[in-house]
């Protein structure tokens, strides 16, 4: 199954900061709009954001996207707070378990675990990447995860290389 047959037409996506930062860097944050119905970002994330020099042209570019839609989860629940995340990730799945059909934007490992363990879906700037790629938002994911690697995300080489094999580069 591909990463687009994978998600329904109308995708909806709450998104953590590290995919935000990371598709900024690579110039591709509007894959989230090209790619989702709808896009939230928690005030937690945005918060965070805004708490970093380097991330604050993210900020920007987050809060001048007219497709985002700002909103936070009424609380974080046991399951969720048990796993003892940071505020953003924590509000992006309490934000999917409160509302039915979203899909949680997340790198960290132990959030996407979280996610699994409490029956959130899922995804990470990884499949974002590859999910633009199969719909030919961008030519090659090759260059826009170089890009985004240069601007911190962690991939293992046989990760990087099973991937981009399997989306034909």
């Amino acid at each position: 199954m591909s990463w687009l047959e994978s998600w329904s037409i109308s995708v909806k996506l709450v998104v953590n900061a590290s995919p935000l930062i990371l598709l900024a860097a690579a110039q591709q944050l509007s894959l989230l709009r090209e790619l989702a119905e709808e896009v939230v970002v928690p005030a937690a994330v945005l918060g965070e954001l805004e708490a970093g020099e380097a991330r604050d042209q993210t900020a920007a570019a987050v809060r001048a996207a007219d497709w985002v839609t700002f909103g936070d989860p009424s609380s974080v629940g046991q399951a969720i707070a048990a796993w003892d995340l940071g505020a953003g990730e924590s509000a992006v799945l309490s934000w999917a378990k409160e509302q039915p059909g979203f899909t949680c934007v997340l790198d960290d490992r132990a959030a996407r675990n979280c996610a699994r363990v409490v029956g959130l879906p899922c995804v990470g700037t990884l499949g974002l990447v590859l999910a633009g790629k199969e719909a030919g938002l961008i030519p090659a994911a090759r260059p826009v995860l170089e890009e985004m690697m240069r601007a911190g995300l962690y991939l293992a080489g046989e990760i990087l290389e099973r991937s981009l094999r399997g989306a034909g580069e």
